[in-house]
């Protein structure tokens, strides 16, 4: 009982560190292992940024990034790899080709899951529709409802996983359009209350789908000055969120942030910047019917030299 209740209230949160050590647990046979991988507002950053004395020189770019998951893969067996929107729009390779290279190199890297970021409907949302079509990955929307336009059955509410005799839920947010996003641009889309949705969709992969950990795949922002819903209102007042990857504010964060939900549960915050320049990693350990607890969190830079 002291070593469930330890496992169950300790969370490390440093990159490269770990209290509870990865391979203490890979020889017990009650414990699972997973490891989620997540980036956002890659805004088309296909190459590295240019060698041109900016601060950025060098950085970023889909083959460091597709290396890096793929030495990760190699070393973990349950990855699952997650995008929080805005892949489109801010290289030449959005104006040429209109998201058919992002699309297809995050095919090639094998991503899970993507959401949808306000600049992903840059090109129109017929043009979502047809970029999507060629994707080996799913795109999911909770508070988004498409009915009456080309993104209709496209996007997924929510999807569930089984690994390792674990299973992870995870549901979407996306930001308010109106006043963002040209109105012809995204069409007929209707913008829902991102906490109301969440509310309905963590209870229903909690307690409906029995998922052991659920997570928020978020377009919304980290955090505002103002009463808008930011990924850290998400966390403070959902009841059954465990983790929630963010995009949007283009937040650079060296480790997750710790928020008390209504159930008094910690729920991890995360976020990698823009442009690819960060590869967000989690690591989670389970014990046999118990929740996930992180024993590892890095969020590493693509290219820096520290």
């Amino acid at each position: 009982m002291i070593r469930r209740a330890f496992l169950r209230h300790t969370i490390v949160s440093s990159i490269g560190a770990s209290l509870l050590p990865w391979e203490v647990f890979s020889a017990n046979a009650e414990f699972s292992q997973i490891t989620i991988l997540h980036t956002n507002d890659m805004h088309s950053r296909i190459d590295p940024f240019p060698m041109d004395g900016g601060r950025n020189q060098g950085m970023g770019g889909v083959v460091k990034r597709a290396a890096m998951i793929d030495e990760i893969r190699k070393e973990k067996e349950n990855v699952l790899l997650l995008d929080a929107g805005d892949v489109f729009q801010g290289t030449p390779y959005f104006n040429f080709f209109h998201g058919e290279v992002e699309v297809k190199a995050m095919s090639e890297m094998k991503y899970d899951l993507c959401t949808i970021g306000n600049h992903d409907f840059d090109g129109g949302i017929e043009n979502l529709a047809m970029q999507m079509g060629k994707a080996s990955f799913t795109m999911l929307s909770s508070n988004y409802d498409f009915s009456n336009t080309a993104m209709q059955g496209v996007a997924k509410d929510y999807m569930t996983y089984e690994m390792d005799g674990v299973k992870i839920g995870v549901y979407a947010l996306g930001i308010e359009l109106q006043g963002l996003v040209p109105a012809e641009l995204y069409g007929e889309t209707q913008y829902m209350d991102p906490l109301a949705v969440a509310i309905k969709y963590e209870k229903r992969l909690r307690k409906d789908e029995k998922c052991d950990y659920v997570i928020c795949l978020s377009h919304l922002g980290y955090k505002y000055g103002s009463e808008k819903v930011s990924d850290l209102v998400i966390a403070a007042n959902t009841f059954e969120t465990d983790l929630v990857i963010g995009g949007h504010t283009h937040t650079f964060m060296k480790e997750p942030d710790v928020v008390i939900n209504q159930k008094g549960d910690r729920v991890l915050v995360n976020q990698v910047g823009f442009a690819g320049l960060m590869l967000g990693r989690i690591d989670l350990v389970f014990e046999k019917n118990k929740k996930g607890n992180c024993t590892s969190c890095q969020n590493t830079w693509l290219g820096k030299i520290v």
